[in-house]
């Protein structure tokens, strides 16, 4: 997939220079210009072509709820504000995601990562593409490391931080299960215990309150016994 070109509206620099450095460091994005007002993005968008905007809400003369409403054909649109509020009326109006400041990078991050799920799922149904749909996770504090979702075998807890097991390597990232798990295609990924996410087609065999996984047994807790049988049992059927 070629980089996602990025617009940034904010009227705030310091604002803006967060949100640069975030998409700086992701590959799969690419900074095409700045604005600290809506009025020039809106004259830009005239002659150019963008994918993703971040827009802050609160804006001089025109803000960004209002330049929303005024787009023809709008972009995938992250709201960035300080104020809750707003966050209804945003996803009335179809925004992608709503983020609140200051930004921590693991929820941009998300916010991307859904973004290019959503962007590799339209071209696989358009067979426009053949890379596979994949996520990027921080390792080693600054690595951005690009993992193909289908390769992903497990996921296990380790307090606060999680190991990703795929078919050719591991990864430990500061994350808990719960949020990364959430990241997931939740019709792939089934959590089973509090200390384990597998995936559901990679399970080998099931016995008693167990499963096998990669070679590896791996226990299911009793609160998510009833539902992982049936999801991986109705998944083998299908």
């Amino acid at each position: 997939m070629t980089a996602l070109r990025v617009i940034i509206i904010d009227d705030e620099p310091l604002a803006i220079n967060v949100l640069k450095n975030y998409v700086e460091q992701v590959s799969q994005l690419e900074l095409v210009q700045t604005f600290s007002n809506a009025i020039d993005a809106n004259l830009f968008l005239q002659e150019n072509e963008v994918d993703i905007i971040f827009l802050d809400i609160n804006m001089p003369i025109l803000d960004g709820l209002n330049f929303l409403q005024s787009l023809q054909v709008a972009p995938m649109i992250v709201i960035t504000t300080a104020h809750e509020e707003y966050a209804l009326k945003s996803f009335e109006l179809e925004v992608i995601d709503y983020l609140v400041k200051p930004i921590p990078f693991p929820r941009f991050l998300k916010a991307v990562n859904r973004i290019i799920s959503l962007k590799q799922g339209a071209a696989n149904s358009g067979h426009s593409a053949n890379e596979k749909p994949s996520i990027f996770v921080k390792v080693d504090k600054k690595k951005l490391q690009k993992i193909f979702i289908d390769e992903i075998v497990v996921v296990e807890s380790l307090k606060d931080y999680i190991r990703i097991k795929t078919t050719s390597a591991k990864y430990i990232i500061h994350k808990t299960l719960g949020s990364f798990t959430e990241e997931l295609p939740s019709d792939k990924f089934l959590r089973i215990h509090r200390s384990y996410t597998i995936a559901i087609d990679k399970v080998e065999s099931i016995e008693g309150n167990s499963l096998e996984v990669d070679g590896i047994r791996y226990t299911i807790g009793r609160s998510y016994l009833n539902e992982a049988k049936s999801r991986i049992l109705n998944d083998s059927i299908t």
